[in-house]
């Protein structure tokens, strides 16, 4: 049986996973709205089955393992608490540019603020840690290792592609 509070932290990432879609969607509209332009529409569904897969197995290994003795670690949940905090900085830094995808926004400067004024893509690297520390917290080791290895080979993907985007967008400026 899975403790109490893996269901409250669980869902609790999940609710907030799904406000982060809507808020994204609403960001994408408004982008595309004025003339925003979507880059590497198709590696975006890996993303997708990732991070699906990610919760679908921290919740198969917590519930295969044997939880009577199982106690979470203060340290790790306040690791935890840390990355939700540095995550919404991030999503609060970009305001209506932030989203899911790579959009550009034509005519516009960089970000600079936030973590961006000292991070190229803070965003991945905090869910990076998160991938790592989520699973820590409920002691999912396999999901633990696997998961940031796989955001890692998303990136390499991902990170050239919203580079090149982003030196078009301060081309235009």
């Amino acid at each position: 049986m899975m403790p109490a509070y893996f269901w409250w932290i669980f869902i609790f990432i999940a609710l907030e996973r799904i406000v982060e879609l809507i808020i994204a969607k609403r960001n994408e509209k408004w982008m595309l709205e004025r003339g925003g332009v979507e880059w590497g529409r198709e590696h975006y569904k890996w993303f997708i089955v990732v991070h699906l897969l990610f919760f679908l197995s921290i919740l198969t290994e917590v519930s295969i393992r044997d939880n009577s003795s199982f106690v979470m670690n203060n340290y790790v949940f306040a690791l935890f608490l840390l990355t939700q905090a540095a995550r919404v900085w991030c999503i609060q830094s970009l305001g209506p540019f932030w989203n899911t995808k790579i959009i550009i926004l034509p005519d516009r400067s960089l970000i600079s603020r936030g973590p961006y004024k000292y991070v190229k893509h803070p965003n991945y690297i905090i869910v990076g840690i998160e991938l790592f520390i989520i699973p820590i917290l409920f002691g999912a080791y396999f999901t633990a290792i696997l998961f940031p290895i796989l955001h890692i080979s998303l990136m390499t993907v991902r990170i050239p592609i919203e580079n090149k985007a982003l030196a078009e967008l301060k081309k235009g400026t």
